[in-house]
């Protein structure tokens, strides 16, 4: 097996805030099928994010099958593999923020997570912004945050056939 593609059919898009990511990972995910799955891992605890997912899903469409999960990830992507439709996730950064507070270890959940991408029989795009590039966070619980993702992310881009940075609007192929 290619250790640089283990997961082929597996695209992971990753970039700051507004870089496009979404935008990008979901025009390829349309191109692979008519019928596709949308998996939500945000939770709206505020108007203001109410807003961002009412907008996310305007822009989506009606063709989107959603599914929300933020925290059940490896459940609902064999739920969603199982129906035989393409899947975007957005994001895996919501989904270890939600664990985290949840007082569960992103990293400890991420075998389960991989173990359903690779049994997943449909193309499988993941979303999550790079908390990496910035200074480190003045408390405990921010870096603990930034720490996860940065292993999650690097656990996952070792995994995935393609992995595509976005840079103001840009893709800029990293791997595949």
């Amino acid at each position: 097996m290619n250790p640089s593609a283990r997961l082929p059919g597996r695209l992971f898009v990753l970039g700051g805030a507004r870089s496009g990511k979404s935008a990008y990972a979901q025009a390829r995910v349309e191109a692979w099928g008519s019928s596709r799955t949308y998996i939500a891992t945000a939770q709206a605890f505020d108007a203001e994010m109410e807003a961002r997912i009412t907008q996310h899903r305007a822009e989506r469409g009606p063709d989107w099958r959603l599914i929300e999960a933020p925290m059940d990830l490896p459940r609902a992507i064999a739920a969603a593999g199982a129906e035989g439709h393409p899947i975007l996730v957005d994001c895996l950064t919501l989904w270890a923020s939600n664990l985290i507070l949840a007082e569960h270890n992103p990293e400890e959940e991420l075998p389960s997570l991989l173990a359903a991408l690779a049994a997943c029989p449909v193309p499988v795009a993941l979303v999550s912004n790079e908390v990496g590039l910035g200074i480190v966070p003045d408390n405990a619980l921010a870096r603990r945050f930034r720490d996860a993702v940065g292993r999650v992310h690097q656990r996952i881009a070792a995994e995935v056939g393609e992995v595509v940075f976005m840079v103001a609007g840009l893709p800029m192929r990293v791997k595949g």
